[in-house]
This record gives C-alpha cells, structure tokens and sequence, in this order.
C-alpha cells in the first residue's frame, strides 16, 4: 500500500493511519553517525555532556556506590513473602517445605540487604567510623534487622485483623491480605522504619516509596504507629515523617497527615513538624490535619474534607456544620455548565 505525501488523516476501510515522513539514518556500523532529527548520535551526547556540566546538583558522578533501586525493590519483594509465606509466592508452599524455603530466601536476603547497607554507609558513614568498620557495621545492622521480622509480624497481624473486622466487604482475612493494598503498604513501612531507626539513610525511603507507587499510599517511614492500623482504600492518604499514631486508628483515602510549609525549610530537620494522632480516633476521606503541635484526642472523629490545625480534646467530633447540600431537579433548571 502506498502511503500519500500529504500529512492529514487519511480513513481506508480497513484502518486508519497517519503518514508521516520518514527520514532514513546514514548507517554506520559503530552507530557514531547515525542521524536522528538531522544531528548525529555523537552531537546529541555532546548535549546531554554539555547539560551535566552546566546543570549539578542531579548528577552522581565519581562519588559513592549509592544503593540501588531495582535490587531495594526485589528484596522489598521478597521480605513480604517471608512474612506472609505463601501469601506472595508464585507457588504454593507446603508445611514440610517451609523451613528450607525460607532458609533459602532468608540467606538471599540477608546478603543482598548486607551489600546495600554498606552502601548506605559507605555514602553516609556514622561519624568517626572507619572503612574497614562499614562492613562488619552492615552485617550486624542487617542481622539486627532479620531478626526484627518476628515482632513485625505480630504487628502486622493486628493491622490486619483491624482491616478485617472493620470493613464488612472483607470477605476474609485472606482475602484482605492478598487483596487489600493498605497492607502491602503498612507491611512496607514497618519493615523500614526498623532501619529508620537506626539511621540507615535512603534505604528505607526507597522502600516506601516503592510501595508508594504501587499503591498511592505515602507512608513514610519515620512515622510511629501504633497497633491495629488501617486505612480503607488507602489511595492518596500521606502521613507524614514525624508522624505519630495511637492504637486502633483508622483512616480513609484522601487523608493528609502533613507539616505546615513554612520557610525554614532544611532547618526544621529533626523537628516534629507532623500532628499526632491518639488512640481510637477515626479520620474520614479528605480530611487534612497539620502541624507538629497538632493533637488529635483519643476517641475523637474527624468528619471528611476537614482542615485541622489545632489540637483537639479527646473524644471531639470534627465536622462541617454550615456546609449545606441542596438537592434540585435538573429538568427544571436549565443546564449551565457542560464538560
């Protein structure tokens, strides 16, 4: 089939298609010369050459071995399948093959996470730490870790047994781990706030933010919370660094637990800045709640889309009272908007 010389749409029977001209690259079998757009390979590198030297700051050039991304992300992976066995597995695991299956995939991770806290440390050493102290630093820090998964695992176990006896569309407590996103997030956060902890930097970050994009939920991983966590659909909720949760809090989508934007930027590090959240309080969709000496009271509710800056006594009920809700009929109004 020929195609026309002329750029528009053009409809056949059969297909639709837009030509488009097409410019043949000069080959060149080391790829040098090739054209694209009229400027070879070799020009188009100059320019990209020419922008890491005019723009720093983004490029990470002859430094440390940062840790990497991809490798964080299948450990993640993998550290959800050892606390959920057969929940995260392509295959189905028998009892008889539960100690070799995760004695095999606790080594894995235990030498893979050992190399990648070394580069942490290696890029942020503690102070008057020496090189040759990085290694045997990050064996005993993920050692330290591995051993830490039994405790999360009885967290885990409360935030799901919340998300179960709290949603009546939770057809099972299986069904809820193997469907619900809240807890691949949760399980996620609680695994790197245990590095957190000990100051390991831009691991436990990475992690989070790996879950962040697979669920829209920001957890990160500074925030303290307590047991038998939930939030219903989860995506778009954030809580933020210094964060700290009660027990039996429940939250929905939308939800915005965050620091006010103030113009000290770099220098409030370390500083509360996120509110605090006590025991039993519920937090419908929408609602934003700022500022480090923000506290909501125990048993209190706070109603959605609300705005919260200021603390709160136990047991309040947030809600918008004046907002009102009319309800017309459309036919006999004429319309006076359209998409």
């Amino acid at each position: 089939m020929s195609l026309p010389k002329s750029g528009s749409w053009r409809a056949s029977p059969r297909l639709y298609y837009r030509p488009f001209p097409v410019r043949l690259p000069f080959f060149c079998p080391c790829g040098i010369l090739r054209f694209v757009n009229n400027l070879t390979v070799t020009q188009l590198t100059d320019q990209l050459l020419a922008s890491y030297a005019r723009v720093g700051g983004i490029n990470h050039l002859d430094g440390k071995n940062l840790p990497s991304r991809t490798r964080i992300a299948a450990i993640t992976a993998d550290l959800l399948r050892l606390l959920f066995p057969g929940f995260f597995d392509d295959k189905l695991i028998h009892s008889s093959e539960l100690k070799v299956e995760t004695a095999t995939l606790m080594d894995s991770v235990r030498e893979r996470l050992e190399d990648e806290i070394y580069k942490s440390l290696e890029y942020a050493p503690p102070p008057e730490v020496k090189k040759k102290e990085l290694r045997p630093m990050a064996r005993s820090f993920t050692g330290d870790f591995l051993t830490s998964l039994p405790l999360v695992r009885e967290l885990l176990q409360t935030d799901v047994e919340a998300a179960y006896s709290s949603d009546p569309a939770a057809l099972s407590r299986e069904e809820v781990i193997v469907a619900y996103p809240f807890v691949e997030t949760i399980a996620v956060q609680r695994l790197a706030h245990e590095l957190y902890r000990k100051h390991i930097v831009l691991i436990p970050r990475i992690m989070t933010e790996w879950a962040h994009g697979r669920t829209g939920m920001d957890l990160h991983p500074g925030a303290q919370i307590g047991t038998h966590f939930f939030v219903d659909h989860c995506t778009g909720t954030v809580v933020g660094e210094t964060t700290t949760l009660g027990n039996h809090v429940k939250m929905y989508q939308g939800v915005g637990l965050v620091a006010r934007s103030l113009a000290g930027g770099q220098m409030l590090r370390g500083q509360k800045r996120h509110p605090t959240v006590e025991d039993h309080v519920t937090i419908y969709a929408g609602a934003t709640i700022m500022g480090g000496d923000t506290v909501v009271g125990e048993g209190s509710t706070i109603g959605a889309n609300v705005f919260l800056t200021h603390s709160i006594p136990a047991n309040s009920l947030v809600i918008y009272e004046d907002v009102q809700i009319k309800v017309l009929n459309k036919l006999a109004r004429p319309v006076d908007f359209q998409i």
